[in-house]
Parts: C-alpha cells; structure tokens; sequence
C-alpha cells in the first residue's frame, strides 16, 4: 500500500481519482480540531453550571437556555449553514465559523450576566453550525480516492462520537482547578491554530451554479428542526405531555412546508435531486436509525453510573470514557472489510447487529454491574460508528462534489433528529417501567424520577428512606432493562433494512472523481 504521508499523484487515465498525501492528510488534522470543540461544546458545561448558578444567579429558565441554547440553534441552522458552504465556498464558511466560534468563546468566558452567556452559546451555536457540515464537505473535496475517504471519514466519525464524552470529564478537570469560564477558553487556540493554517492547508470548493439563495427556507427549515427537537428532549422527563406532542406536530407540519417548497422553487437550499442519488436516502435513514440507537443508550448509563451506582458525576464522566476506547477501532476495521470486497450492506447489517448486542447486555445489568454496562456501552458504541462511518462515506460518495455542504447537513440534522427520537422513546419506556415498579406508598416525588427519589429518600424516618432508594434503584434499572430490549429489537430490524437497502449500491471510484469546475 503507498505510503499515505507522500505527495498527491496527479490522475491516472480514466478519471481515477488521484491520492492524497502528505498536504491533505495533515490538513485532515487540522479539520479534527474545530470538530472536536464543537462536539465537545455539547457537554462542556455539565460540570460547570453549579459555578455559573452561584456567580450569575440566573433563574431556572435562564439556566435551562444556557445549556441547551447551543444545541438546539446548532441543529436548528444545519442545512442552512451546509447549503451556505455550497455557495459561498467551505473553506470560507469554516473560517468565518472559527472565528465567530473564538469569538464567542471569549465573551461566554467572561460573561457578567446570565443573558451575555446565552447569547454567547446562540453564536457558538451559529458558528459550530458552520464548523460541522463544512470539516465533513472538505474531507470529500480532500479525499478523492474512496478508499482514503472511508478512512478520513471513519476519523471524522470517531473524533465526533469521543468529543461529546470528552467535554464532560475536561469541563470537571478545568472547573477544578480554575474557573468556570476556562471551560470556554479552551477553544481559542484551536481556533487560532485553524485560521491560520486553514489558507495555507484547505483548498477552496463551491458550487460553481449554485442558483439564488432562497431566504424563505432558512425561518422553514429552523421551524421543521427545533419544535420536533425541543418536543423529544423534553419527553423523557416530562412525560407525553400536550404541549410537547403539540410542539413536534408543529415542527413536522413545517418540515412538510419545508419539503414542499424545496420541491418547487427554481434554487432549493436543499436539492431533492440530492434523494434521487442510488445509496444517499438509505445512508441518512439508516444514519438517523444509529444516532438513535447511541442517544438512546446514553441516556440511561449516565444515570446509571450516576443514581444506581452512586458515582460522582467526576467518577461516572471518567468511567463513561472507557466505552469509546472501541470507537477507535470500529471504523477502521469496517474500512477495510468494505475495502478487501465485503459488500457495505453485511458491514453496515453487523454494525447494527453488533449494537443490538451491546443492549442485549444492558437487559442483564442489575443494580451493581458497572463493567457489564461499561462493556455493552462500548459494543454499542463500536456498532454505532461502524455504521455512521460507512453511511457518511456512502452518502458523500453518491453526490457530486459541488452539493457536499448540503449533503452533509442533510446527514447530520437527520443525526440530530434521530438522536432525539432514541432518547424520547426508549426514555418513555424506561420512564414507565420505573413508574410501574415504584411502590404505591412511596413519596409522589419519588414516581416521577430516580433524582426524585434519592433525593426524598433520606427525609423518610427510620429505614424506609433506605428502603425507597433500593427500591428506586431497582426500578430504574428495570426500565433500563426494558429500554435496552426494545432497543435492541430496533436495530436487529435496521440489520434487515441496511441488508435489503444497500445489497446493490456500489459506488465506483470514478464516480467519486472531483470536478474540476467544483474547485476554485
């Protein structure tokens, strides 16, 4: 196999796409570093919301919108910002990205007010909605040779899905020895580190006829993603409530205007010829199924590591880290099977397979099974990102190059809407067999959350407070264990989806050839 480190060579006859070297596989390196801030931007604040409560005293709603404000405007500004890239160039975007995301970063760093540090996350929102689709839209202008992709991509993937674990266990080492507002601060060098070494590294690629940009669709797309996103969050914990199904009907009836009027302009922001691409529908419905999947486990062993174990959230941000140690492998290995003639839809089947057998682990766990937990969350996460890895490859593969930008925040606003789905599904199922299994005569705070209970626990004379916290715990862990089979059910049906979907979807390497009119 050539050496990866050495320069490009230029296209062979044919239209085989060339190699690349040295130049692009570091510029790859550089494309990791706003990825994983954005990533782990998601969880950065889990340890220092205590400090902001004390130092800005914001109010519980205020509280709220400072942690959730950047994710929600990330999700809700995804097509936007990737049909952006597609026009104006996405080395332009990533770089206005970095340096309103460093910008931000400064501002949420030394923010007096909890209202200067919402609207600081809203434009480390904005610009991490730029970083995302842009770093992803690159590696396809970057790697044109399709087996380089796969493997680029299986990085993107892996950097991504251990970021979000990182932020959490980085927040708590750096709220304890400085301040809160070193969590943000963390960013600026990245980002420096980016703008100057972005011109030098990244070649600059657009849309050469990207037609008018439609204005309307920006308030109709953020209208069709945050209701839904807002409405599945909040189930979980709040239950089936009016207001929330009230909100994802909205969002779907706008995402229905959305599609309505991309189907009908003259220049959509989102081009349904993009559909019509063999392999790119399958690859965001079956993305969207893994992002289930991996939202839905996370969702209960974090409190499972926290509430039934006991764990300081230190100790269970710690712990959460070993189950990515497989992430790094996973994509590779999937790589190379695809790459030695294994057809994609048996790689991608036995990811799904392989997730579903981490939860059926989970169905096992009692309430002290720490290393059985920690093991199916990493043979979770290890078939999660073999499927993610190859659906982006195949997704970026079967589009031209000048619609990348879009193709990409197709695949990741379908992760964000999957993501969402897992936790409010399998959350409500845990939610109701937890509420089943706790006993009539306990506290009502102790019927709606496992928190509740610990938390009512010791105000209860003599040892019924112990009583209701192993009862508490029990009952958790039984939901979690209900959760985990209808998971597990889910992704063995996405295996038979991907095996039926993908049997016959190749995508050749001249196929993946770069325009030369797409490059400027």
């Amino acid at each position: 196999m050539p050496d990866p480190l050495t320069p490009p060579t230029p296209p062979a006859e044919g239209g085989t796409p060339a190699r690349a070297g040295r130049r692009e596989w570091t510029a790859l390196g550089v494309l990791m570093l706003p990825l994983l801030l954005v990533s782990m931007d998601v969880s950065v604040l889990y340890f220092a919301v205590p400090q902001i409560s004390a130092d800005l005293e914001p109010t519980g709603t205020q509280q709220l919108w400072i942690f959730d404000m950047y994710a929600f405007v990330l999700a809700g500004l995804l097509m936007t910002m990737g049909s952006l890239g597609d026009r104006i160039g996405r080395r332009r975007l990533l770089l206005i990205g970095a340096a309103a995301f460093g910008a931000a970063s400064l501002v949420a760093a030394y923010a007096d007010s909890a209202e200067t540090l919402i609207a600081a996350r809203a434009v480390l929102g904005i610009g991490g909605a730029t970083l995302m689709p842009s770093t992803l839209a690159l590696i396809r202008t970057l790697f044109t040779d399709q087996a380089q992709r796969s493997k680029a991509i299986g990085v993107w993937s892996g950097v991504m899905t251990a970021g979000v674990a990182l932020g959490s266990v980085m927040s708590g080492v750096l709220v304890e020895y400085f301040w809160w507002g070193s969590v943000f601060l963390v960013n600026l060098p990245a980002m420096v580190l980016l703008l100057i070494l972005g011109p030098m590294l990244l070649p600059e690629s657009k849309n050469p006829a990207p037609g008018r940009f439609d204005l309307l669709s920006v308030p109709l797309s953020m209208a069709a993603v945050l209701p839904v996103i807002y409405g599945l969050k909040e189930i979980p914990s709040e239950g089936w409530n009016v207001r929330y199904v009230m909100s994802v009907t909205i969002g779907l009836l706008f995402a229905t205007l959305f599609v309505h009027r991309q189907r009908t302009i003259e220049s959509p922001m989102i081009p349904p010829s993009l559909f019509r691409g063999r392999g790119f529908a399958p690859a965001v419905s079956l993305n969207l199924l893994s992002s289930f999947g991996m939202m839905g486990s996370a969702l209960f062993t974090t409190q499972y590591l926290q509430s039934v174990l006991g764990k300081s959230s230190m100790e269970a941000a710690l712990w959460g880290l070993l189950p990515t140690v497989l992430v790094g492998v996973a994509a590779p290995v999937a790589a190379r099977l695809v790459q030695r003639g294994v057809n994609r839809a048996y790689v991608v089947s036995g990811g799904f397979v392989l997730a579903a057998c981490g939860y059926g682990m989970l169905t096992a766990a009692g309430t002290d099974s720490l290393w059985l937990v920690l093991a199916g969350s990493g043979v979770i996460a290890a078939g999660i990102v073999t499927v993610m890895s190859q659906m982006m490859d195949l997704a970026l593969g079967t589009v031209p190059v000048e619609k990348a930008g879009s193709a990409s925040s197709v695949l990741e606003t379908g992760a964000e809407f999957g993501g969402a789905l897992g936790m409010a599904l399998l959350g409500s199922i845990g939610t109701a067999v937890y509420r089943h299994d706790i006993p009539d005569g306990a506290p009502a705070a102790a019927h709606e959350t496992l928190g509740a209970a610990l938390a009512v626990a010791p105000q209860l004379p003599g040892r019924a407070g112990d009583a209701l916290v192993t009862a508490a715990r029990e009952a958790f862990t039984s939901g979690m264990q209900a959760a985990a089979v209808a998971g597990a059910v889910l992704l063995l049906a996405a295996a038979v989806l991907a095996a039926m979907s993908l049997r016959q979807v190749r995508v050749r390497e001249t196929e993946c050839a770069e325009p030369e009119k797409a490059l400027v």
